[in-house]
């Protein structure tokens, strides 16, 4: 049983194809060929808008889900991060709930695989339902270094849980460089199966000051958590270039935030790949959550302006009101309006199929893939508007 789907446009995942081309699936919903409608036969259902491939969240956190409406906006990052270590604590079933409800959320919204920070087991038994396709990154902090053994083992006991149920998707990573000790960080990048990590990148201004000077906000963060930091010295770069270096062993990595990138910092990330440190660097943007938390934007310009490989991701409900990668596309057209909708759609698609190693069955129409249908409506002169819907076909 096929099914044959045309629309006003197609997107591939790659480019946008005009009408006249059909998208034909198998009964499971497994791609069998990209044709003409000449070709197609009959028995082909015509929609109004855009046919696109599943979206990728590159970048969430499922298990905060329950914190959604409690930390105010535009706090600033410490605030924040202080605030989330403050309130994340809540009876289990409240969080098991606030898991599903944003699981299903994402379904509607035509998300197929998730990018998840994890800190906990929580989201563990709504992942074994295998709605969604799963990145399990299982994070790990701890910034001062004669704890790097110990924070480490605590998190590979979460590690091995994730591990059982997704062996090859499931990562050990740091979560910050202000929040990772240079012992912990060399852990990390020697832990065995750690082919893809993710890291928080430059979210606020503080983070550079912090490493370029040892100043700045950050210092009232580790006060108010009751951590000596009196051994810190700053390495006078910028943070991204201070930790980058740690990873060593060929890894790909998904750079998260990237509000104050200069391009220097792009400059020194390509020469880490051109010396095959790392494999390939993904630029993640969650332009909703850097408005909630700091009412700032990533450096798009930056990233365009040198080609880097962006990916799209919404952080979580504790730092935006919805878990929706259109949404996201949203804020990026009506702040960069030269923003095409090619270039968003293959950032929402392929791009972060290829960031979590998932390309080979997500991300485009190509045969032998299983990557969803989702139809965009409200699409006018091939841009998203504030009107723009999208709705799960396959």
């Amino acid at each position: 049983m096929y099914r044959k789907l045309t629309a006003d446009s197609i997107f591939t995942g790659k480019q946008m194809l005009p009408g006249g081309y059909v998208v034909i699936t198998n009964e499971e919903g497994v791609i069998v060929e990209v044709t003409t409608i000449e070709k197609a036969g009959d028995d082909i259902e015509t929609f109004k808008g855009v046919l696109t491939p599943g979206f990728i969240n590159a970048h969430c956190h499922i298990e905060l889900s329950h914190l959604k409406g409690l930390i105010p906006e535009h706090t600033g990052l410490v605030d924040f991060v202080f605030k989330i270590i403050m309130q994340r604590q809540a009876d289990e079933e409240i969080i098991l709930q606030a898991i599903r409800n944003a699981e299903d959320e994402m379904l509607k919204k035509g998300i197929v695989a998730v990018g998840d920070i994890c800190n906990t087991k929580y989201s563990i038994t709504q992942k074994k339902l295998k709605q969604l396709l799963y990145h399990n990154f299982i994070e790990v902090t701890g910034f001062v270094p004669t704890t790097a053994q110990q924070r480490l083992n605590a998190a590979e006991d979460i590690y091995r849980q994730f591990a059982e149920i997704s062996p090859s998707h499931t990562s050990l990573v740091p979560h910050a460089p202000y929040s990772v000790s240079p012992a912990l960080f060399e852990l990390v990048n020697n832990f065995g199966s750690n082919h893809l990590l993710t890291i928080h990148n430059q979210e606020t201004p503080e983070e550079d000051i912090f490493f370029e000077t040892g100043t700045g906000d950050f210092l009232r963060l580790y006060k108010q958590l009751g951590i000596d930091i009196s051994f810190y010295k700053p390495t006078g770069k910028s943070s991204l270039q201070s930790v980058l270096p740690f990873f060593n062993k060929g890894q790909q990595l998904i750079l998260v935030h990237d509000v104050t990138t200069t391009a220097n910092d792009i400059a020194f990330s390509g020469e880490q790949v051109t010396n095959k440190k790392l494999k390939e660097i993904f630029w993640c943007l969650c332009p909703n959550a850097n408005l909630y938390i700091s009412n700032m934007l990533p450096m798009l310009t930056e990233l365009t302006n040198n080609s880097c490989n962006i990916v799209l991701g919404t952080d979580s409900l504790a730092s935006n009101h919805q878990l929706s990668i259109l949404d996201e596309m949203k804020t990026l057209g009506r702040y960069f309006p030269q923003l095409t909708l090619t270039q968003l759609l293959q950032w929402a698609t392929i791009n972060g199929a290829k960031a979590l190693q998932m390309e080979n069955l997500l991300g485009s129409f190509e045969t032998g893939k299983k990557p969803g249908v989702i139809l965009m409506e409200g699409i006018i002169n091939f841009a998203i508007t504030d009107s723009t819907s999208v709705k799960r076909i396959l």
